[in-house]
């Protein structure tokens, strides 16, 4: 059930935090593991956990939206047997973990309150209109996804059920004070370095390259100088803005709209005023300072003035404090709630945000009102096109996946039938994909998966975003294949001349670090090889002015205890590096907010952990009976 509103509505995200998740989350690696029994017979629901059954027409439903959705990015291809089979268990599997956290969360006294669920309910995006909860969308958007709303709020409040379990585990963990400095410690750590780079163009040979040692390395590289697998295509499109743009409204159906669409079309209440900011490390003598300035402009003195005098606002004291017109939602919530509460010429305060204190004024009032019909027109034809489309889209999606099914289906017929606009893709390669459609992670599972599309076939239809989707027909599939060597000729020779150039720096580096070894100077060894090296210095785990290479290499050193920890590398752009770290230190001081923030972070961390371990621990301790006929 919830699945179909989901597909429906796009929302939810906060449901997306629980650990369980909800039935859209049955492609979840959960394992079969636990006290399983498979001795059914003859049941009439597919699963049994602690005693609660799931019923076989709950995990049918569920199965079938997920088995669509399979074939679909197969391109309508029957699922393999173990695949099928895998897929079923993931089902259950979900359906089980779902069924034990609701009976945990009740057990252990969690519950929803009506006011709570009805926030949730309200607080759905694809039940609001310009971000206020609508009854009529809320109703639409239910019906659209074929589900009552007694079903959805009490498959609502058992997530908000489970998210208060998982939430409390994830708020159980926390760092102590040495966990965090410790922690802090080794991240903030820095290291002292010295760094000599060796390019490989440094050390380049006036050699010769012979073509006998360019087909050596082609031979031996062969897979790096392939053309990539490619297909050609020919599609048809829809795309929503063009589906929208052929609805018809009539003036009857707009004025219909606007009376149903009233109550949000209002344009909101505008204040006109001003303000004086007071500010302060002190909090004390700034609310001191914000009281004062308050009883002289409430004693007659000019407010302007007083702005220009006190107000330590740099966008408006030299306004006289002058805020302009506003609507309610341009102020933090302490100054907004305060000016809301004024008459016009009334001085409040001092209002405390995060900001300081604030002596405020109003100025005058200009009321909320409801758009005339002819203003709101434009809005109300726009939103009335889409919605229509939004529904035929999804019609059209429906059809033309029944269609492409149907043996002899046609892409040109289809095409003229609804309208597409047709167009061809002469290499669309796979991992990068091609014009107009980007790398298209949809098409290359149908194109470049385990059961890729054959030619002279039809696949789709694919979504490529919400509001765009495609049909297509594979004219011909190429496989991978090497690039003639004359083409790759001049990459060869760069790259190995480029690999001999490295070899000899590393050669070189190796010397090098051998020399300080014995007691000589990284200077010297510079000096040696004519390049310069870069000077002692420290640097942290991030700093971004050493190449990050050499940067994770000096961390991945030894902490340095009395003598300097030497390393040599191979840069992965070609040529090599000498490093020498010689010293290690923590930051004196740790910044405030960045410790919270790292403190919150890992603690976060921590929780997410405990919250799938405590799920697991949920199924593996459960009784669960699986039926092996639940899909039959």
């Amino acid at each position: 059930m919830l699945q179909r509103i989901r597909d429906s509505l796009q929302g939810q995200r906060w449901l997306a935090y629980l650990v369980l998740g909800a039935l859209a989350v049955v492609f979840a690696a959960w394992g079969a593991y636990g006290i399983v029994n498979l001795n059914f017979g003859g049941s009439n629901y597919a699963a049994e956990a602690n005693g609660s059954k799931i019923s076989v027409e709950d995990a049918r439903n569920v199965w079938l939206r997920q088995q669509s959705m399979w074939q679909q990015r197969m391109g309508g291809a029957e699922l393999p047997a173990p695949l099928r089979a895998r897929l079923q268990d993931q089902v259950l599997e979900s359906l089980i973990k779902r069924t034990l956290l609701t009976e945990r969360s009740h057990d252990l006294g969690y519950r929803v309150s009506n006011q709570a669920l009805l926030e949730a309910v309200q607080g759905e995006p694809a039940f609001q209109v310009d971000g206020k909860y609508d009854p009529q969308a809320a109703k639409a958007a239910l019906a659209q996804a074929g589900v009552s709303l007694d079903a959805y709020t009490q498959q609502l409040r058992t997530d908000l059920q489970q998210l208060q379990l998982e939430g409390g585990i994830r708020a159980s963990d926390f760092l102590t004070p040495a966990e965090l400095t410790r922690l802090s410690d080794l991240e903030d750590q820095q290291r002292e370095v010295r760094y000599l780079l060796l390019p490989a163009d440094h050390f380049r040979s006036a050699a010769a390259i012979d073509d006998a040692a360019v087909q050596a390395y082609y031979k031996e590289h062969v897979s790096q100088y392939m053309r990539p697998e490619s297909v050609h295509l020919q599609y048809a499109e829809l795309r929503l803005e063009a589906l929208a743009a052929q609805q018809e409204v009539s003036d009857a159906d707009l004025r219909a709209e606007y009376e149903k669409a009233k109550a949000r079309l209002e344009v909101p209440e505008k204040r006109h005023a001003r303000h004086i900011l007071i500010t302060g490390k002190d909090d004390a003598a700034a609310l001191a300072l914000a009281q004062q300035v308050l009883t002289q402009a409430k004693s007659g003195k000019d407010f302007g003035e007083l702005a220009k005098q006190y107000s330590q606002d740099p966008g408006s004291a030299q306004n006289g404090g002058d805020l302009g017109w506003a609507e309610r939602s341009t102020f933090v919530k302490p100054f907004a709630d305060a000016l809301y509460g004024m008459s016009v010429g009334e001085i409040a305060g001092p209002v405390k945000t995060q900001y300081g204190y604030h002596i405020i004024r109003l100025e005058d009032v200009q009321r909320g009102k409801s758009k005339s019909f002819e203003e709101a027109r434009p809005e109300l034809e726009a939103q009335l096109r889409r919605a229509r489309a939004t529904d035929r889209f999804g019609e059209i999606q429906e059809q033309l996946q029944a269609k492409l099914a149907e043996p002899g289906a046609d892409l040109n017929a289809l095409a003229q039938q609804y309208n597409l606009q047709q167009g061809e893709v002469k290499e669309f390669l796979k991992g990068a994909g091609g014009v107009p459609f980007g790398a298209a992670p949809q098409l290359q599972e149908l194109l470049f998966g385990d059961q890729p599309l054959g030619a002279d076939k039809l696949g789709g239809p694919v979504l490529l975003g919400d509001d765009r989707l495609v049909i297509f027909k594979v004219r011909e599939h190429r496989k991978p294949e090497p690039q003639p060597l004359a083409e790759v000729r001049d990459s060869i020779v760069a790259a190995i001349t480029k690999e001999r150039g490295t070899q000899a720096a590393l050669g070189a580096a190796q010397r090098g670090r051998e020399q300080l070894l014995k007691g000589g100077s990284l200077d010297s060894v510079a000096q040696e090889l004519k390049l310069t090296a870069d000077p002692a210095h420290f640097i942290g785990r991030n700093d971004p002015s050493v190449p990050a290479q050499v940067r994770e290499a000096a961390f991945a050193l030894a902490k340095p205890a009395g003598k300097p920890e030497l390393q040599v590398l191979t840069m992965n752009d070609g040529g090599a590096a000498l490093l020498v770290v010689s010293a290690a230190r923590t930051a004196p001081t740790h910044d405030g907010e960045a410790q919270r923030s790292r403190a919150q972070q890992e603690s976060e961390r921590l929780g997410t952990a405990s919250a799938l371990a405590y799920v697991d621990e949920v199924r593996r301790t459960a009784s669960v009976r699986k039926n092996p006929k639940a899909f039959d």
